[in-house]
């Protein structure tokens, strides 16, 4: 029989919460420390206490209103573009505006403290990965609700999430190792899968000391690629210690491997390296991306993209398999976390300016006060 645990809703109902409220797009002022309302469940839902939660690009680029069609420059030109400055931009979201005010927040670690009306009380007191990239219509369907982008998210000390989107995990990790898995490696695990990669494959991965290139690197092996990582002569070293089995820099990458001598690119970076990126592509090859930090506005000759038969995949929307498969990776020891520091959650501002300086490897974690 399992263990039945006293509702702790009751407990909750009529607290408030600290939580970083994203009132907009613009700079780090936008990025206020809150009180708000702890979220009750709804039916269907549970209520997970927040332990540890990542920080990625993608807050940064929401806050930013980096994905309205509007904004041409890469992550950082646009935070430098925004700072000080009260912005607009109707169209700034994934799918339409984004709804400031929201708390940001797609990386969880936590734990479920309660469920709502009808829920199985036996989970409260699991352990749970919050599965960030929601298929909102099911499978069969690409329409996403990503946390923390069109609906609350992590940066608090409670969320509310639908009961199927968290993941027990029995594992040694401590919170902030488990709260560098979701968004990073749910959005690599899911174009290593589509781009096919198997045992023999060579991989070119870009960007490959940040948090999604440096999952795409473990990823990789795993299944027995060679791997190339991208990355800056400072984080090469570091780089290879993740088993990379060649790193080279952007700009040598064309020099030193020559035309057609990878079978699959997964490039995060774009902007001015991307012609190169396809002239490594052996023909039939693919190219894959779920990002552009480098800049979103590349130059493409359409005559190497179909002579030599390739194939271009765009990822946001998780397939099914991701990660109940991560789930399985970390319980068997098959990819360890990379965490490169950790900051209170009211140091959001610091820990964003650090993470854009990219002089770490890995991933940064902020970690809420224990609620009261």
């Amino acid at each position: 029989m399992p263990t039945i645990h006293p509702p702790t809703r009751p407990v909750l109902e009529g607290k408030t919460m600290m939580a970083i409220v994203t009132t907009g797009v613009g700079g780090y002022d936008r990025l206020e420390v809150s009180r708000v309302p702890v979220p009750a469940p709804a039916e269907g839902e549970v209520l997970v206490q927040v332990l540890a939660a990542g920080v990625n690009n993608t807050e940064i680029n929401t806050r930013l209103g980096w994905y309205s069609s509007s904004v041409a420059t890469g992550t950082n030109d646009a935070a430098e573009n925004v700072s000080g400055q009260t912005v607009t931009r109707p169209d700034g979201g994934w799918n339409t505006a984004t709804p400031f005010p929201l708390i940001q927040g797609a990386d969880c670690c936590g734990r479920i403290v309660a469920v709502g009306r009808g829920g199985d009380e036996s989970s409260v007191g699991a352990r749970v990965l919050i599965r960030a990239c929601m298929r909102t219509q099911g499978f069969s369907s690409m329409e996403t609700s990503w946390l923390g982008s069109d609906r609350d998210g992590a940066f608090a000390q409670f969320v509310a999430v639908p009961e199927h989107e968290v993941f027990t995990v029995d594992c040694d990790w401590s919170d902030a190792e488990l709260a560098t898995i979701p968004c990073a490696y749910g959005t690599a695990e899911n174009m290593v899968r589509r781009a096919g990669v198997t045992s023999g494959s060579r991989v070119v991965v870009t960007g490959a000391s940040g948090g999604v290139g440096s999952a795409v690197i473990q990823l990789a092996k795993r299944r027995g690629a060679h791997t190339i990582g991208i990355a800056s002569e400072a984080k090469q070293d570091r780089v290879r210690a993740l088993g990379a089995d060649t790193v080279l820099g952007r700009d040598e990458a064309l020099s030193v491997l020559g035309s057609e001598s990878a079978d699959v690119v997964i490039d995060n970076v774009a902007g001015t390296g991307f012609p190169a990126m396809l002239s490594l592509l052996q023909r039939g090859g693919t190219y894959v991306s779920s990002g552009a930090i480098g800049g979103p506005l590349v130059e493409l000759d359409m005559r190497t993209f179909y002579l030599k038969d390739l194939t271009l995949i765009g990822c946001t929307a998780w397939d099914d398999a991701v990660f109940p498969s991560l789930i399985s990776y970390i319980e068997r020891g098959e990819i360890r976390p990379l965490l490169a520091k950790v900051f209170p959650l009211d140091q959001i501002a610091a820990a964003q300016r650090e993470f854009l300086d990219k002089v770490h490897v890995g991933n940064f974690v902020l970690i809420p006060p224990a609620p009261l």
